[in-house]
Order: structure tokens, then sequence, then C-alpha cells
């Protein structure tokens, strides 16, 4: 015979290309059962659903920034210094910004006068009151921090708001005139 397939009502094809397209039907076969496989593991490896609350309830500091040293007790204290003193670790930038366990944080409440670059020298001795006061609420208690509708800055730095019993640790330093409301952007302090 002449190495070509004779089926009735069907059209010749060479017995290399029958072999060549069952070849081919069982790699690809065999490649979407994998592909299935894979969605079906991968689908027993994730929970059924997800709940996502665009504002999270304050919730242990430790826990929310993805720390490595978790709390031991209710709530954990951290000793803070100034990060201009060998900081990066648990220590205060300024009045709105702190890191905790390496990670920078910014207060999201607040906004207070600069100590990096101030305009004027008013400024600079507000914003160094600001930074003083904030290393003396994060160094009295635990506190916790309550996530807002953003994750990050522009910065990279983590916005949060720092609650203690409840209350606002930025609403402290707003009332004793050392930070303002955060409205957005830098508005001048001179």
């Amino acid at each position: 015979m002449n190495n070509i397939s004779r089926f009735p009502g069907r059209r010749s094809v060479p017995l290399w290309h029958q072999a060549i397209l069952a070849f081919v039907g069982a790699v690809v076969t065999a490649q979407i059962g994998v592909w299935h496989y894979r969605d079906y593991q991968a689908a027993q490896a994730k929970p059924a659903m997800q709940v996502v609350q665009p504002l999270a309830p304050p919730v242990e500091v430790a826990a929310l920034i993805g720390s490595s040293a978790a709390p031991t007790g209710d709530r954990e204290i951290a000793s803070f210094g100034f990060c201009h003193e060998g900081g990066g670790t648990n220590c205060v930038v300024d009045g709105d910004t702190i890191y905790y366990h390496g990670t920078k944080i910014r207060i999201a409440d607040i906004d207070t006068p600069e100590t990096h670059e101030p305009r004027c020298g008013e400024e600079a001795a507000l914003g160094a009151k600001a930074t003083q006061r904030l290393h003396a609420l994060v160094n009295s208690g635990p506190f916790t921090l309550q996530s807002i509708d953003r994750d990050e800055d522009g910065y990279g730095r983590k916005l949060r708001i720092l609650m203690r019993g409840g209350e606002s640790l930025g609403e402290t330093l707003v009332n004793e005139g050392l930070a303002r409301w955060y409205v957005g952007g830098r508005q001048p302090w001179c």
C-alpha cells in the first residue's frame, strides 16, 4: 500500500501526518491535565473566601505591620529612642513619623512641623517640641495602630493612626498645639 490511509467518506491523510496529529493531541491533552491539576492544587491550598475590609479595627502593633516579633501579652510595649541617635528599629523620626521594628510608620491623622529642612526657626523649634512629645507618648505605654483607607504614602511609609485607650495620640499633639489635623500636602508653619 502507498502509506495513505483510506477511510470511507473521509479525505486521505498520510500516515506520518496522522502520527504527528496523534502525538500532538496526546501532548496537549497531558498538558491540559497538568494545568487542571495545578489549578486544583491551588484551589485546595487557598481558603474558600477572603473578607477584606477597607478600614480595619485597631490591632496589636506587631501583628499589623507583619513584624516577626509578635506580642507576648495583650499588647507589646517597645522602648523608643530618637532615630538620629542610631535609630531605624524602634525610634522617633519627628513629630509624625516613627520606626517600629524597622518599619517606617507615618502617623496618618496629623501633620507636625518639619525638623528636617524646616522653613524657618519657629518651625524648627515647634518641630523639635513635637518630636520630644511624640517620643514621650510612645514610651508611656502600649498602643495600637489603626489602618486607614491607604496602606502606604508616596514615600513607602505605612499610614497608621496611633491609638491608646480609644484615643488618638495624634489628637493629643493637636490639642497641645504641636500638630494639626492632616488635610493633605505640606502646609507652611512659618
